[in-house]
């Protein structure tokens, strides 16, 4: 019966109980003294939220993560990252193929849905491409980082490069400098663009990564011109991309037109440091959870802006959460066309199928539904103004990590909310619903009649 039961788990059901299994684990492992600088036990709903926070890759944290944790601590930390940005599902297949074990057919269709790929081929070597990349990038990232902080730092400088360069890849946006973030380096163009590349790169998605790399390869090899790199990429890479560089683009323009008189954040800033800043703000807040300038100077109308661009998020099958660009693109597109009266949905000479625009409509109206409930408990809970207590459910739910100073005013209930969203955002809230869906309801293959309604 056991067995019978475990069979019928969904992909989504298992990469849920994944993330959660790996969410305790962390929590009884940082409960443990020698994690703690002090050599006290962490309390558990301490050590919960910061497991939860690492795995999720969000970045809220209720205690210093520099001061609190010993080295253990911020190795255990910086492994959690590393397995919550990667998944659950990648890493078991992983360690799987590193000893030796057969990826059966049943793993290889975990991890075809994990990844939202539509065929079953290739798909140990892709995994294996992933992780290659990942450690890739990230090592690259890391000696990028100690040109500052080596000089910064010293040898510790080293270290601090490392777990920078993870988190900022996986953007978590967790780091070992302090309370401040990155706001010493809000000038230093060399950290703001390593940091924002490592975001991007992290949160565009591995599918994006080797489509692009493997359209350069064929430009390289002479199989198609240059100027066919955009029509060469598949349609889920040329939303990506476009989505990404608009969301950027826009959302720096709109943060500095916002806040460039503002002395609170870049008012007092030349002109160059708030274009960078702006640009950091704009990339950040898609999901990574590190700062250059104050959450809570923030202006109101620039800080509701900030509000929408995290509840969009990164892309699909990326370490970035939200919603999705491709999401918001596609629910764009649906509302142009049936503006202009067309009969399908298509973009770039491509029709979009049905299924998918049903559950991209899903997907934003459960999201802002959870949003708006947790919201309210939040602030039921918790006294604080309602843009601090909007802005931090928002940065737990699309897992950013940003705060206007409020996780650490938070009470025993709201750190146990905000806990539920960063793990909520991390498999999603169709996935909660599809979590506890563990029957067939029969009343899916039933076809009604058909009639209209009055809409708009």
């Amino acid at each position: 019966m056991k067995e019978e039961k475990k069979r019928s788990l969904s992909t989504t059901q298992v990469v849920a109980m994944g993330f959660f299994t790996a969410i305790l684990i962390g929590t009884f492992i940082l409960m443990l003294p020698v994690c703690s600088a002090d050599g006290e036990v962490t309390g558990f709903v301490d050590a919960l939220f910061t497991a939860t926070t690492s795995v999720c890759v969000t970045g809220l944290v209720v205690v210093d993560t520099f001061s609190h944790w010993s080295t253990i601590g911020h190795v255990v930390i910086l492994i959690l990252i590393q397995c919550g940005g990667l998944g659950i599902i990648t890493l078991t297949t992983a360690v799987m193929v590193i000893i030796g074990k057969k990826v059966t057919l049943k793993d290889r269709m975990v991890l075809q849905d994990a990844f939202n790929l539509n065929t079953l081929g290739g798909l140990v070597k892709f995994l294996k491409k992933i992780i290659k990349g990942t450690f890739v990038v990230e090592g690259i990232g890391a000696l990028c980082y100690m040109f500052v902080f080596v000089p910064d730092y010293g040898l510790r400088g080293i270290w601090i490069s490392v777990f920078t360069a993870v988190s900022a890849f996986c953007n978590a946006g967790i780091d070992l400098i302090g309370s401040t973030s990155l706001t010493p380096y809000v000038g230093n163009v060399w950290l703001n663009l390593v940091t924002m590349l490592l975001i991007i790169i992290g949160g565009i998605g591995f599918i994006v990564w080797w489509d692009v790399i493997d359209v350069v390869r064929r430009i390289k090899n002479g199989e198609i011109h240059i100027r066919n790199f955009f029509r060469k990429l598949t349609l889920h890479s040329h939303i990506v991309i476009v989505a990404t560089l608009g969301l950027i683009i826009g959302g720096a323009v709109i943060i500095f037109m916002m806040e460039y008189t503002n002395p609170e954040t870049i008012g007092n800033m030349s002109f160059g440091q708030k274009i960078l800043a702006s640009f950091f703000q704009s990339v950040t807040t898609r999901t990574a959870g590190f700062f250059t300038i104050s959450q809570k100077g923030l202006r109101d109308t620039t800080a509701f802006f900030c509000l929408i661009l995290m509840f969009i998020g990164g892309s699909p099958v990326g370490t970035a959460g939200g919603i999705k660009t491709t999401t918001v693109a596609l629910l764009l597109i649906v509302a142009y066309s049936v503006a202009r009266g067309y009969e399908t949905i298509s973009i770039f000479k491509r029709r979009i199928p049905e299924k998918t625009i049903k559950k991209a409509l899903a997907v934003v109206m459960v999201s802002m539904f959870i949003l708006f409930v947790m919201i309210c408990l939040v602030s039921v809970t918790n006294n604080g103004e309602f843009m601090d207590v909007a802005y931090e459910t928002t940065s737990a739910i699309a897992t950013v990590g940003l705060t206007r100073n409020f996780t650490g005013t938070l009470n025993m209930a709201g750190k146990l909310i905000i806990t539920f969203c960063m793990y909520l955002g991390r498999i999603g809230p169709i996935s909660l619903v599809i979590l506890f869906n563990f029957k067939n309801s029969s009343k899916s293959m039933l076809i009604y009649s058909e009639e209209d309604i009055t809409v708009g």
